[in-house]
């Protein structure tokens, strides 16, 4: 499915953000604490934006790794910033060693993990202790009139436009795969579960979008 929509992939986070998604992956790039020189991950890399971001902060003497198991996303994204090392990858099953990042990121694709705290502890496991792990995700508003809006535009509005994009499954996807996935309480006890410390999140586009950021103990 990820391959079948690689192509409209960018434009669609454009047209149901209204361009916004840039704004969220550079605020969890912020979240991530970089420094010049240091060594990130971005987990469900997709078309690379979020490693873009993150390159942006560790400077030409660091080290971005963009992993995912789409081929025709990392086309993309290889051909959006081929300084970068884009690299065909499991998230449940990171080929990286212990402690080998600063910091591990997962932009809109952690709700796509089959086993949600085995890609939490994956991450968790090639960050080195002190370093963080960072997630950027669509969540659901709890507070009317923002979840009656919410629940129009994901049900009604995504699908269509998934219509018009050509592949309707997918986008149909994308909604049911919001609503399964923990609320922002929720995956801050996610990620507490497997061990991260000090896990703090912050809501923004009114509720829509949470973006957590947890340690690894020393």
């Amino acid at each position: 499915m990820f391959d079948r929509i690689a192509g409209v992939y960018d434009l669609m986070n454009s047209v149901m953000t209204a361009g916004l998604h840039h704004r969220w992956r550079a605020r969890a790039a912020d979240m991530a604490l970089l420094s010049k020189g240091d060594r990130a991950l971005d987990v469900a890399t997709g078309t690379g934006d979020l490693a873009v971001e993150l390159a942006t902060r560790v400077g030409a003497e660091g080290e971005v790794v963009g992993s995912d198991f789409s081929e025709k996303m990392l086309e993309l994204a290889r051909a959006k910033a081929p300084e970068l090392q884009f690299e065909h990858g499991n998230a449940l099953a990171l080929p990286y060693d212990d402690n080998s990042f600063d910091t591990a990121t997962v932009g809109f694709g952690a709700r796509n993990f089959s086993d949600l705290p085995q890609g939490l502890r994956e991450m968790s496991r090639v960050v080195r202790p002190g370093g963080r792990v960072v997630i950027l995700e669509i969540t659901t508003p709890e507070r009317p009139p923002l979840s009656w809006f919410f629940r129009m535009w994901f049900d009604r509005v995504v699908p269509q436009l998934g219509r018009f994009a050509g592949d309707p499954e997918a986008y149909t996807y994308l909604p049911s795969s919001v609503r399964r996935f923990p609320n922002a309480r929720g995956l801050g006890a996610a990620m507490a579960a497997v061990g991260l410390i000090d896990v703090r999140w912050v809501l923004t586009a009114g509720g829509i979008i949470a973006i957590h950021a947890g340690t690894v103990e020393a």
